[in-house]
């Protein structure tokens, strides 16, 4: 039976340091501050925007939602993001996408301000996650992918690592992450040929496909560490990831469940690129 990477107690750890961090900000006069700024009423922004707000009074942060309908313009949504720009009590900005349609993500991802963008959507963030240079932030997911293999001990150093995803969001930044961090990494997809083999070869598995279901018995070997990022909603209301636990678990070293693995580090990231942020 794997052991479970449960996220849980590995964001309450990050979330505990947060706080202290805030505490301090605070006796300096600084209040630490972020920005949600959702266009539309997207089941999932919601959720997600919840969670966000939670974690961030945990952690001692002043969160503000800036909330438009998913009519508005892009000129009204680029003015708010120009005030949030403007505003020194706000030292985080998070745009929660993907837009509605109609909308010119790259411009608005433009928008703001790098200093303030503490989920990686901008050029200069992507620049430093992939220069290794610069004071960007990586895409909280991404990075929380990491920091649950450090809670955990998972040994990465010189390691065989395959991340089976190619986003933006989470495949080609934890990718580089991982590289800073001395594994040996491929990258995979939904068009990869010979995936099973591919996967068995590897120490550990890094799935971010957006494929439900796509990782199962035949991708799979004893001695293996998997982090599940994909999550999927099943008709009876249940969820679950790229990877068919149920094949996987009894397999493998180590395994995230979903829920309850990934999920919970992107909260506890977002409010320590805050803290970050302000201090700056």
């Amino acid at each position: 039976m794997a052991e479970l990477l449960r996220g849980a107690p590995a964001a309450k750890a990050i979330a505990e340091r947060v706080r202290a961090e805030a505490d301090a900000l605070r006796s300096r006069g600084v209040t630490p501050g972020l920005a949600l700024v959702r266009v539309g009423e997207r089941d999932d922004d919601l959720t997600y925007e919840r969670a966000a707000l939670k974690r961030c009074e945990q952690c001692g942060i002043a969160a503000r939602r800036v909330t438009l309908r998913a009519d508005a313009t892009q000129e009204r949504l680029l003015a708010e993001i120009a005030a949030l720009n403007a505003d020194g009590s706000v030292h985080g900005i998070l745009l929660l996408r993907p837009l509605p349609e109609g909308f010119d993500d790259a411009a608005v991802c433009a928008a703001v301000a790098p200093e303030k963008d503490v989920d990686g959507v901008t050029a200069a963030s992507m620049a430093a996650i992939y220069s290794g240079t610069g004071d960007g932030f990586a895409p909280c997911t991404a990075e929380g992918c990491l920091a649950l293999l450090r809670h955990y001990g998972v040994p990465i150093d010189g390691r065989r690592v395959l991340v089976v995803g190619r986003s933006f969001v989470i495949g080609k930044p934890v990718s580089m992450l991982l590289l800073r961090e001395n594994a040996t990494v491929s990258i995979a997809h939904t068009h990869t040929q010979k995936l099973d083999a591919l996967c068995r070869a590897a120490d550990v598995l890094v799935v971010a496909a957006g494929s439900r279901g796509l990782i199962g018995a035949e991708h799979v070997r004893a001695g293996q560490t998997i982090i599940d990022v994909g999550i999927h909603a099943l008709p009876d209301g249940s969820l679950c990831g790229d990877v068919r636990f149920d094949e996987a678990e009894p397999v493998v070293d180590a395994i995230t469940p979903v829920p309850g693995g990934v999920g919970a580090m992107t909260t506890a990231i977002l409010a320590e690129h805050v803290i970050k942020a302000a201090s700056r």
